[in-house]
């Protein structure tokens, strides 16, 4: 069983930048890939970004190509995903999650964190 904890959510103005962080704890960390998903009211979680186990591939959704940027320190048992040049279209509850193959879609996905609230105004 793997536990994951999200922080650094909040609001910004759109063209702001927010780093977002995950720490996992209950299973062995570097031996499984990393990601983001994020919902917005009203519509289906979807997905943003993921990282495999070495921290060398990553993989976007072509609407955060050139913005977001996923890492991994696996020393911190933790993910980040920097989020710059922030849309409106961007609010959303952001999850972590976690895997044992890279979780490009949603029936992959094997643990879900609890989700932070980024907001961005107009």
């Amino acid at each position: 069983q793997v536990q994951l904890e999200e922080s650094g959510g909040g609001s910004v103005q759109a063209g702001g930048s927010l780093k977002l962080s995950c720490t996992g704890s209950g299973r062995t960390f570097s031996r499984l890939s990393m990601g983001w998903y994020r919902q917005a009211p009203g519509k289906e979680r979807e997905f943003v970004a993921a990282i495999d186990w070495s921290g060398e591939n990553t993989y976007y959704a072509d609407f955060v190509k050139g913005r977001f940027s996923i890492s991994r320190d696996n020393a911190k048992e933790s993910v980040y995903l920097q989020m710059n040049n922030l849309k409106p279209e961007d609010t959303a509850v952001y999850y972590c999650v976690a895997s044992t193959i890279i979780p490009t879609m949603a029936p992959q996905v094997l643990y879900w964190g609890q989700g932070t609230q980024v907001s961005v105004s107009s």
